[in-house]
């Protein structure tokens, strides 16, 4: 008894054999060093600020629930408390006690002990987790960390919510603070204490900072290098979402979206074509513009009141298929129909895709958009793809495009200076919280250097070759014939 006392009592106060030996569960080294100062810190009761940011889907937030787990074991004889604040209730704070319970109920430490006090509190012993909603509505009155105070994704945490809501719940013990996140814009409250972990740092030397990127993570799991690898291939390095999920890389939260760099990779590789070249795939997208967009336009992106239809001729390139496990989309024709009729805009519409024959046929069916869908649809039948714009939708489909330029699959073969301008004039605004949507477009009341409004129809039209990206492609080989078996043939005669 006295030598199983004896082993209980070292599983217990090591954090690595807790989980190790209490779960099989063995941290991995950037998962050991942020939980190794942490400790400290409350051991020590030195009330350290920390923040932990991993790149994506590599173990952040294994790390929190165990040392949760650990920390609820440890103090189960004291009135110690740990507070956790999610961004969301659903699906964020539901998938953190899930978690820990998930731990809690593995650990051989704390199966037996842990119990559920309430929706959103967990206990071993007199320990207790109290799991609270950073949204600005959640009331939050009462609670105490005198243990730990933990921000999960901090980056969604609204700055000024923490500091009156939450901040004040480790003031009476001095309690040990950790931001746990993923890097996003330069104005968030993970960006705010990371500069603020930085500058402590310098001072007395204490590491308050745990950074660790996709290169960091891949030299311990060979398997998450060749993931990313596959991410970078699929979107792009500069990827806004790459920088950000899987690199630490804060993003501007205002900037304009196609930068120099950007337009570059989008350099036509050759001439503008007028009419289709034979044994060539298209497919034409089409911006349906009227004025119901006045109604649409509820962030001030998109120029209402206009009454153009912009449509972009795609050539598709499925030379690289197997290589880029997409097409390359080469912009050919484009053109715009100002103050006609939807009726004539059939008309006209009709004869091009005759002429052309596109594949497919994508076309913004949002508010007056749907009767010229309907007409096309009804003609041309299942090639014809409408598209519900919205906030969300334009948000995806912006993040989709910007994938396309990274990696080199959107070539702009027939330039314009009304092209021009409209890209460079185009503007991109991430809104804060956990749906990381980004609004842009060009800006209501833009104008030129000659004084004239600019619009952003060529724009939608060509993002929307997002939806062929969606679309199962696949190459062609020559039909091969091969000659069917005779069994009778090679019969033995002796039957």
């Amino acid at each position: 008894m006295s030598t199983l006392y004896q082993r209980v009592q070292t599983i217990a106060r090591s954090f690595p054999k807790f989980t190790e030996e209490g779960t099989g569960m063995k941290m991995r080294p950037y998962q050991l060093e942020p939980a190794r100062a942490i400790l400290n810190s409350i051991k020590n009761n030195l009330g350290l600020s920390f923040v932990v940011m991993i790149s994506r889907q590599s173990g952040k937030d294994e790390l929190a629930a165990n040392l949760k787990a650990y920390l609820l074991t440890r103090f189960q004889a004291h009135e110690a408390s740990i507070v956790e604040v999610n961004p969301t209730y659903k699906p964020q704070t539901i998938n953190a006690i899930m978690r820990l319970e998930n731990r809690l109920s593995a650990n051989l430490m704390s199966r037996m002990f842990w119990k559920k006090r309430s929706d959103f509190m967990r206990m071993v012993g007199k320990a207790k987790v109290s799991f609270l909603s950073g949204d600005a509505a959640a009331n939050v009155v009462g609670a105490t960390a005198s243990l730990l105070l933990i921000i999960n994704e901090a980056q969604d945490v609204d700055p000024a919510i923490y500091d009156k809501k939450f901040a004040p719940m480790v003031a009476s013990t001095n309690a040990t603070r950790v931001f746990f996140g993923t890097a996003w814009t330069s104005d968030t409250l993970l960006h705010r204490e990371l500069r603020n972990a930085q500058e402590l740092e310098k001072k007395d030397g204490i590491r308050r900072a745990f950074v660790y990127t996709a290169d960091d993570v891949r030299k311990v799991v060979p398997a998450y290098g060749h993931f990313i690898d596959g991410e970078i291939a699929k979107n792009g390095r500069q990827h806004p979402l790459v920088k950000t999920q899987y690199f630490c890389e804060t993003i501007d939260a205002q900037a304009g979206m196609f930068n120099t760099a950007r337009l570059a990779l989008m350099k036509g590789d050759q001439p503008a074509q007028e009419e289709p070249t034979a044994g060539h795939i298209y497919a034409l997208t089409i911006d349906v513009a009227g004025q119901d967009e006045a109604l649409l336009n509820l962030d001030g992106m998109g120029n209402p009141g206009r009454d153009s239809i912009a449509y972009t001729l795609s050539d598709i390139d499925l030379s690289e298929l197997e290589t880029l496990q997409a097409p390359i989309y080469r912009f050919v024709k484009r053109d715009a129909w100002q103050g006609i009729s939807h009726i004539a805009a059939f008309g006209r519409f009709c004869q091009l895709i005759d002429l052309w024959q596109p594949m497919y046929i994508i076309i913004d069916a949002t508010g007056v958009g749907e009767g010229l869908w309907a007409m096309l649809a009804r003609k041309y039948g299942a090639r014809v793809i409408p598209i519900k714009v919205t906030q969300q939708e334009k948000s995806e489909r912006g993040y989709g495009y910007l994938a396309i330029i990274e990696t080199g699959r959107a070539r702009d073969c027939c330039p314009s200076e009304i092209v021009r301008t409209q890209y460079n004039k185009v503007t991109s605004e991430i809104m804060p919280g956990p749906a990381k949507t980004i609004r842009w477009g060009v800006k209501d009341g833009t104008r030129d250097q000659n004084g004239e409004l600019v619009h952003d129809d060529f724009i939608t039209s060509d993002s929307f070759s997002v939806y062929l990206d969606k679309l199962e492609w696949m190459l062609s080989s020559p039909t091969l014939i091969s000659e069917a078996y005779d069994p009778l043939a090679d019969m033995d005669g002796n039957f």
